[in-house]
């Protein structure tokens, strides 16, 4: 078994309620950090596990039980060149080294704000890269990818959710 440490962050339950933390730890949560920032309910896990999926999914369902609504699993999988250094444990030199293919190629392709000063990286397909050139642990681009397939899972069902809501407006019952 191995502890994985990770973040959910949440919405739904009153903040304020007497038994805000309570509810988390009863679920289920007893080895996350409750807290409440920006507006969003942040359960800072470190779970143990046989394996990071295991780790997500447990922690999904007993944040679910909880009565919250899981938004997604973080850290973020979207990076900057800085936050992708940070993460790796490199220079922001080498990582720009690396994504003007001046130090090997293939690196991955932006995703998002790509004709903006601070383009963003998928992580899990950053990762992969830093990992098959022994930059990065296999661990650590497992996770990342664990963590991107959650969150789009948790996408899909949201999605999928607007749209029940959607058609129940438009044909009540």
């Amino acid at each position: 078994m191995k502890i994985y440490e990770f973040s959910i962050i949440a919405s739904g339950p009153d903040p304020h309620a007497d038994d805000f933390e309570t509810r988390f730890y009863d679920s289920g949560c007893d080895d996350a950090l409750v807290a409440f920032q920006k507006g969003h309910i942040i359960l800072d896990f470190a779970r143990e596990a046989a394996s990071i999926e295991e780790a997500l999914s447990t922690a999904v369902e007993a944040v679910q039980r909880a009565g919250a609504r899981v938004d997604r699993v973080e850290p973020d999988p979207l990076v900057t060149l800085s936050e992708i250094a940070a993460r790796a444990g490199l220079s922001r030199a080498a990582v720009t080294h690396y994504a003007k293919g001046e130090r090997g190629s293939g690196f991955p392709a932006p995703v998002a704000c790509v004709t903006t000063k601070s383009p963003l990286w998928e992580w899990s397909q950053v990762a992969e890269w830093l990992a098959a050139r022994g930059v990065l642990s296999g661990d650590v681009s497992q996770q990342a990818a664990s963590i991107s397939r959650m969150n789009a899972a948790l996408t899909a069902r949201q999605a999928v959710g607007r749209a029940e809501s959607r058609d129940r407006e438009r044909h009540p019952a």
